[in-house]
């Protein structure tokens, strides 16, 4: 995003549509607590892990270290095991996901309560304001928070190998789209410094394998000139590009170009640096595909496919992108407004003394606000309601992600409600609801309507 995606203004207060009437799905009960034998925190480190353990009704902490060894952790997790029989073990790490985490899962004597970092960070911060800092004091400090603010603390509970996986490789493909964007900038820039007809005679998409393979053989324009026209156009064909007017134009290039460069220590640089983006570009879209494939392959196969692939703008990138984030355990969201809380797209009211502000949610999970926010951006051409609700927003004056955010607060709202009650979602009765409570999205939509009857 860019520095105007996180500009906010008071009005931003008002994206938040009126509290819900009570909810049809009750929250649930919080889960008793089971008697735990020992409260046990971990500081994980790159070679070592601090550990401190404190037995239940004592008041002595037993330290120790553990090496970075799945061994170790193995035969630690044993000699718990010995020790406490079956008895349950509260254990408090600093990873919502991560190797420790997925060390520790299997283990039903376990009941792990994953926290922030910064948690840790700012009670260190608050009771030794000189800044030491060392593992075994983190450890110390993580279980005091485990033996003083359980109560503030969720344990946690894994989603569905379905939904774990899926989550993974939504998450890894999404990382790999944001490496070929910054690679294709990377070549572009190269190209425009000694070889700018090459944006024309590879084509305007860059990360295509056409594109990969044409400068791969051709990193210059020396290069291709020194090709018949013949050869070019069997290389267009092969490549599935066969416009005779696109062929005609770009085989005129070849022949009339001029270099913009004859220095010779540029030309060799910058094309071998060409050549390895090149590779790399046509690597990635191969691994993308498998990516697509298996993510295709494991959001069919989820519980709540036909519920996410029912909302405009999910498509085969986003829906999978949503059924992660939701998941299929229905009380981790109580209510509507959790989703736009934690996920950051609900904005955040601070109040001092008689002043108050409001502003974006900074400490959230920010590849699920990205996954409302693109969802949402991507709803306004195939959703009218979602375009008016949209331009609304625009025109009370806030900007084009404010009013991205507004709108992604809204599509939150309606998922809860058809994920609670595991309805598809249907754009009619949406638009029937807005009409009986007489809501101005309405009357704007019937005018926009209207106008494209009458155009």
């Amino acid at each position: 995003m860019t520095s105007s995606t996180m500009k906010t203004t008071q009005q931003d207060a008002t994206v938040q549509d009126p509290p819900p009437t009570p909810s049809r799905a009750l929250a649930p009960e919080p889960r008793p607590e089971p008697a735990f034998a020992a409260f046990v925190a971990i500081d994980w480190g790159d070679e070592k892990h601090a550990v401190a353990l404190r037995v239940a009704g004592q008041a002595q902490t037993e330290r120790t270290t553990l090496e970075q060894k799945p061994e170790a952790l193995t035969q630690w997790i044993a000699d718990l095991r010995q020790r406490f029989g079956e008895a349950k073990i509260a254990v408090i790490l600093e990873q919502k996901r991560g190797a420790l985490l997925w060390a520790l899962q299997p283990h039903d004597h376990l009941v792990l309560y994953p926290v922030n970092p910064q948690m840790s960070a700012k009670f260190r911060q608050a009771f030794y304001p000189s800044g030491t800092k060392n593992d075994p004091l983190d450890a110390d400090l993580q279980l005091d928070i485990l033996l003083h603010h359980r109560d503030r603390l969720a344990p946690w509970q894994p989603e569905d190998a379905t939904t774990r996986q899926l989550s993974l490789l939504v998450e890894g493909r999404r990382r790999f789209v944001a490496d070929q964007v910054r690679m294709t900038n990377r070549l572009r820039e190269a190209l425009k410094s000694y070889f700018p007809q090459a944006l024309l005679l590879a084509g305007e998409d860059l990360t295509s394998p056409m594109a990969c393979a044409f400068l791969q053989k051709w990193p210059t324009l020396a290069a291709v000139q020194k090709v018949k026209p013949a050869v070019l156009r069997k290389f267009y064909y092969a490549h599935h590009s066969r416009s005779e007017e696109l062929i005609a134009q770009r085989l005129e290039i070849q022949a009339q170009a001029h270099p913009l460069t004859s220095d010779e220590a540029i030309i060799q640089a910058q094309s071998l640096l060409v050549e390895g983006l090149a590779q790399e570009l046509a690597l990635l879209h191969l691994l993308l595909a498998r990516y697509e494939v298996k993510i295709a392959r494991l959001f069919a196969a989820h519980p709540d496919f036909v519920l996410w692939d029912s909302f405009p703008g999910a498509g085969p990138a986003l829906g999978p992108r949503l059924a992660a984030a939701w998941g299929t355990q229905r009380d981790r969201f109580a209510d509507s407004q959790a989703m736009p809380c934690y996920s950051g797209i609900a904005p955040v009211k601070e109040a001092s003394g008689k002043q108050s502000w409001t502003h974006v949610r900074w400490a959230c999970p920010k590849f699920l606000r990205q996954t409302f926010h693109e969802m949402a951006k991507c709803s306004l051409k195939l959703c009218a309601w979602a375009l008016c609700y949209y331009q609304m927003q625009v025109q009370r004056g806030k900007g084009h992600h404010a009013a991205i955010r507004a709108l992604a607060f809204k599509w939150q709202r309606i998922m809860w409600r058809c994920w609670q009650d595991h309805t598809v979602y249907d754009d009619t009765k949406y638009v029937a609801s807005l009409k009986r409570t007489a809501s101005d999205l309405y009357a704007r939509l019937a005018a926009a309507s209207l106008n494209n009857i009458c155009e």
